[in-house]
């Protein structure tokens, strides 16, 4: 695939796995193009899935609030999440819907070629970084993939239910924001 946009085709008419069957809307992802730094989710939710775009509902409310406290621009982001399609009442993704999402990130990646990618939450990152990736222990932790720095965070849709971890988020938020800082400028 050569455009997001033709990826995005191939995308809404995906029938890979079941959850096709139940989805109002392909959530594919939105955002810069040609961003340095690209935030991956593990799917969407409600709201996502009826406006087509990630990180509209709670959470990605709660995602922007982090953003504009580090001076990060959401249009200057790209966000995706691993499914594009909601699983039934969110639980998390099986394993072969991953497999049958994956490469519809991987070409997105391939795309926009981001510097620095940012899974948000655990099953994010157990898919992205490593298998046996330990949020708790691990959230801020850069590692370099290939081409790519990676760290990842709380899931905002964790930080509503778990608020004192907001504050280990607003850390790893200004990392992120140096971090970017310093791959722009150099």
């Amino acid at each position: 695939m050569d455009t997001l946009d033709a990826l995005y085709k191939k995308c809404s008419e995906c029938e890979g796995c079941s959850l096709h069957q139940t989805r109002t809307n392909c959530v594919f992802g939105s955002g810069n193009p040609n961003a340095d730094l690209m935030f991956v989710g593990e799917a969407p939710g409600e709201q996502e899935d009826l406006q087509g775009k990630p990180f509209v509902g709670r959470a990605g409310q709660l995602l922007d609030k982090f953003l504009y406290a580090v001076d990060i621009n959401r249009e200057d982001v790209y966000i995706a999440n691993i499914l594009k399609c909601r699983p039934p009442k969110n639980r998390n993704p099986l394993p072969e819907e991953e497999e049958a999402c994956i490469d519809f990130l991987r070409d997105q990646v391939n795309i926009i070629q981001p510097q620095i990618i940012v899974c948000l939450g655990s099953v994010a990152a157990v898919k992205l970084i490593k298998p046996d990736f330990k949020i708790t222990r691990e959230h801020g932790q850069w590692f370099k993939k290939g081409n790519f720095l990676m760290c990842a965070v709380y899931h905002p849709a964790f930080l509503l239910r778990a608020p004192r971890k907001k504050e280990d988020m607003l850390v790893d938020m200004k990392a992120i924001k140096a971090q970017l800082d310093e791959l722009q400028r150099g």
